[in-house]
């Protein structure tokens, strides 16, 4: 199945949708956005990263910036942070360049790596488009972590890229009933920037009227 463009969805959004469901329909269905320390600092990064004016070349090494990505088959588009052309004996031409060039698509985080595959997945989805658009193999990318400041390699392997593909596939279907998931509560709901839209302390063990009856109690 090839989709439409207006069909598409957000590359990004994996991202959230491996996080948390519920937070993805709140922004990308009901289009609901609330920042916080962790959303602007993150923002002021990939702004830095996508000065697409910012064109650099270092010898062999040609880097792209905010470079447009989409894919039919997965129904997506989105932009890449960095995406660099080392130039090899094998890889793809670059119109108006001499050689061939591999291609390794770089991700940008404000924080530290962390323990889920969350970023990995936007990274493989990158890759998938990339692939995709100019017909080659990538086997690998890289995550930047601001905190770190340090950048960490990654294989894109099969189970990445089946996961990633079922993560779009299932995102497409809640996408065409617009449909928000509901509240599953956990402790990362703590520092999510949706939490007072959301209200995920409903979706504990305990009735919506409990809940209401408390804080009224807590005003009065």
């Amino acid at each position: 199945m090839l989709y439409e463009e207006d069909e598409f969805l957000q590359l990004s959004g994996i991202q959230h949708f491996a996080f948390c469901r519920r937070q993805w329909g709140l922004a990308y269905i009901e289009l609901q956005w609330q920042e916080n320390v962790r959303t602007v600092e993150g923002k002021l990064m990939h702004e830095r990263a996508h000065d697409a004016s910012i064109a650099e070349k270092r010898g062999d090494l040609v880097i792209s910036r905010a470079m447009p990505v989409k894919s039919r088959e997965l129904g997506i588009s989105g932009e890449c942070d960095v995406v660099e052309f080392h130039r090899c004996e094998e890889g793809i031409p670059l119109a108006g360049r001499e050689g061939l060039y591999q291609v390794i698509p770089v991700e940008y985080k404000r924080g530290s790596p962390k323990v889920t595959d969350v970023d990995m997945l936007q990274l493989t989805a990158q890759v998938l488009c990339l692939e995709e658009m100019l017909c080659c193999h990538i086997s690998f990318g890289y995550l930047y972590y601001g905190e770190t400041k340090h950048r960490k390699k990654i294989e894109i392997s099969e189970e990445l890229r089946q996961k990633t593909i079922g993560m779009f596939q299932e995102m497409h279907q809640y996408f065409r009933r617009r449909y928000t998931p509901k509240v599953r509560w956990s402790p990362s709901c703590n520092a999510c920037s949706l939490r007072d839209i959301c209200l995920p302390v409903l979706g504990k063990k305990r009735s919506a009227k409990a809940y209401i009856d408390k804080k009224l109690s807590e005003e009065e």
